[in-house]
C-alpha cells in the first residue's frame, strides 16, 4: 500500500540524494499505511505478530527521529540564551570591550552547542545553515523544515527565558548601523553567512575531511566571533535567521527582520550549491584505502 505521503516524501528524498527511510513524514506515513489486523483470510498468529512487530518497529524508528528535533531545539536555546545575555549584560555596546565579550561569548557558546548535538543531529543551530544543507542534497527539504521548527522555537524560548531571568530587560534587536540601507545589510549578512557556512562544509560536512573534522565545532566557533567582530557595528553580526526572529518576536519590532532571514539564506544557498554541489559533487570514487587526512 502506498499512501499519498509516502509518494511525496519518496519523491523527495530522491531529489535531495537522502534516505527516505529514515525521515520523520516517511515513517509516519509508512506506519499509517499498515492496518492494524490482517485481512480474515491471511489471519494466523504469526502473520499478526509480524505486523504487531513492523508497527511498534516503526514507531522506535520515528522516536529516534524526533531525538534529533529535540536535540536541535535544546542545543539552539543553550546557544542563544548565552549569546543573546551576553547582549544584554553588555547593554549590546560597540565599543571595543563589549564587543569582544559579545563575540567571545557567541563563540564559546556556538562551539559548544555544536558539540553536544552533533552527535545526535548533526549540530545546526542555524537555519542558514541548515538551508545550506538542503540546497547541497545532504538532507531533505522536509527534514530541513522540521529544524527549522526546533531552532526556531529553542531560540525564542531562550529570549523569552532571558527577559524573565534578567526582570523583564530588553533584549537587542538586530538592525543595520546609522548610514547602511537595507541591501547594504543583506550584503553584509550574504559575506559573513557565507564564511560561516562555508567552515562547516569544509571542516564537518566533506566527505574528504578526514581528521579535520575533530576540530570543526573549534572552527565554527571562531568564524561566528570573528565574523561578529568584522559586521557587528554594522549589521549586527547575526549570521542566524533564527538569532534574529527570536528578537523580533519578544520585542514585537520586525521591521528589519527581513534583512536577517534574506541575508543569512542566500549566504548559506549560496555555500551549499558551491561546496556542496560543485566541489563535492565533483569528487570521484576513490578506493576504499585511500587517506583522506
Amino acid at each position: 500500500m502506498v499512501t499519498l505521503g509516502m509518494t511525496l516524501r519518496l519523491s523527495a528524498g530522491q531529489a535531495a540524494g537522502g534516505n527516505p527511510r529514515f525521515d520523520p513524514p516517511f515513517v509516519l506515513s509508512r506506519f499509517l499505511s499498515f492496518p492494524f489486523r490482517v485481512p480474515q483470510s491471511d489471519r494466523c498468529t504469526c502473520c499478526e505478530l509480524r505486523v504487531i512487530i513492523t508497527k511498534f518497529g516503526n514507531i522506535l524508528t520515528y522516536l529516534r527521529l524526533i531525538r534529533s528535533y529535540v536535540a536541535e531545539f535544546i542545543a539552539t536555546l543553550l546557544f542563544v540564551f548565552a549569546g543573546v545575555g551576553s547582549a544584554i549584560a553588555y547593554d549590546a555596546a560597540l565599543d571595543p570591550a563589549g564587543l569582544v565579550a559579545i563575540a567571545i561569548a557567541h563563540a564559546f557558546a556556538l562551539f559548544v552547542g555544536v558539540s553536544m548535538a552533533a552527535n545526535i543531529s548533526g549540530g545546526h543551530l542555524n537555519p542558514a545553515f541548515t538551508f545550506g544543507l538542503a540546497v547541497g542534497g545532504n538532507i531533505t527539504i522536509i527534514t530541513g523544515l522540521f529544524y527549522w521548527i526546533a531552532q526556531l522555537l529553542g531560540s525564542i524560548v531562550a529570549c523569552f527565558l532571558l527577559q524573565f531571568v534578567t526582570g523583564g530587560l530588553a533584549v537587542p534587536t538586530h538592525g543595520v548601523a546609522d548610514g547602511m540601507n537595507g541591501l547594504q545589510g543583506v550584503v553584509m549578512e550574504i559575506i559573513i553567512t557565507f564564511a560561516l557556512v562555508y567552515t562547516v562544509y569544509a571542516t564537518a560536512a566533506d566527505p574528504k575531511k578526514g581528521s579535520l573534522g575533530t576540530i570543526a565545532p573549534i572552527a565554527i566557533g571562531f568564524i561566528v566571533g570573528a565574523n561578529i567582530l568584522a559586521a557587528g557595528p554594522f549589521s549586527g553580526g547575526s549570521m542566524n535567521p533564527a538569532r534574529s526572529f527570536d528578537h523580533a518576536v519578544v520585542s514585537g519590532d520586525f521591521s528589519q527582520n527581513w534583512i536577517y532571514c534574506v541575508g543569512p539564506l542566500i549566504g548559506g544557498g549560496l555555500v551549499g550549491f558551491i561546496y556542496g554541489d560543485v566541489f563535492i559533487g565533483s569528487y570521484e570514487a576513490l578506493p576504499a584505502s585511500e587517506d583522506y587526512a
